[in-house]
């Protein structure tokens, strides 16, 4: 809820996508983030960034609009 509440203050469309009934994108989702299993994990252009936690972090240190400007190369 934290994620989403901050996203939408910001004004940051995102899609939520529930693993919880979906074994196999439950296993993409743990296999893309490095083994991680707790929700939410947050991806930014296809990159996993983590949780709320670090969600948090990236906007309190600017960083999360300069990643929301354009997608990283490849």
């Amino acid at each position: 809820m934290r994620a989403k509440r901050l996203l939408s203050e910001r004004g940051i469309p995102y899609e939520e996508i529930d693993v919880t009934a979906n074994d196999e994108v439950r296993d993409w989702l743990i296999r893309e983030t490095g083994g991680r299993r707790t929700v939410p994990q947050i991806f930014i252009h296809g990159k996993a960034i983590g949780g709320f936690v670090e969600l948090r972090a990236l906007d309190k240190s600017g960083e999360l609009a300069s990643l929301l400007e354009a997608p990283a190369g490849p």
